[in-house]
């Protein structure tokens, strides 16, 4: 019998050592092993969606050759509306306007205002607020310039496709 109450307290006193060690881990100010477990959850989940972002941001610098062979230039800033998206290039862009409108459209942007030309290389100009009826997500100028990237490399895959 007193071995197994023993055997108990040890299990509980490394129970609670681990408790500690995830709670200070994951920052919790949790007390409760549930809300401990809880807030490890949450922070797991943080650390996947950091992780996809640097893997993104890694695929983005990586694919940056494309700028070589179709030299697209782009700028977003932020504004107090929403978010000023300029695209241009000096040589003619055929089809990168659906692939822009698309990208706005999966980022959940509206378009508030808009130029657009294609007469001498091609000039995309908008500024993209919120739609008020997408997710509660805030989006930053670095999720728009990702957003919009990969709309650029989706178009640049389709024209060498055709070539």
């Amino acid at each position: 019998m007193k071995n197994v109450v023993s055997r108990e307290r040890r299990m509980a006193a490394a129970t609670c050592k681990k408790m500690r060690t995830l709670r200070s881990i994951t920052n919790s100010h949790a007390y409760s092993k549930t809300s401990i477990i809880l807030d490890a959850t949450k922070y797991i989940d943080e650390l996947k969606h950091r992780v996809e972002r640097i893997n993104q941001d890694i695929a983005m610098a990586q694919n940056s050759t494309c700028q070589k062979s179709c030299p697209v230039q782009l700028r977003v800033e932020a504004q107090d509306k929403g978010f000023l998206i300029k695209v241009f290039s000096e040589r003619c862009c055929g089809g990168l306007l659906v692939f822009l409108l698309e990208a706005f459209e999966e980022l959940g942007l509206d378009i508030f205002q808009a130029r657009v030309s294609c007469s001498e290389g091609f000039l995309f100009e908008a500024v993209g607020v919120k739609d008020d009826q997408g997710s509660s997500e805030c989006l930053n100028v670095q999720d728009i310039k990702r957003g919009v990237w990969k709309a650029i490399q989706n178009w640049s895959n389709q024209v060498k496709e055709r070539t």
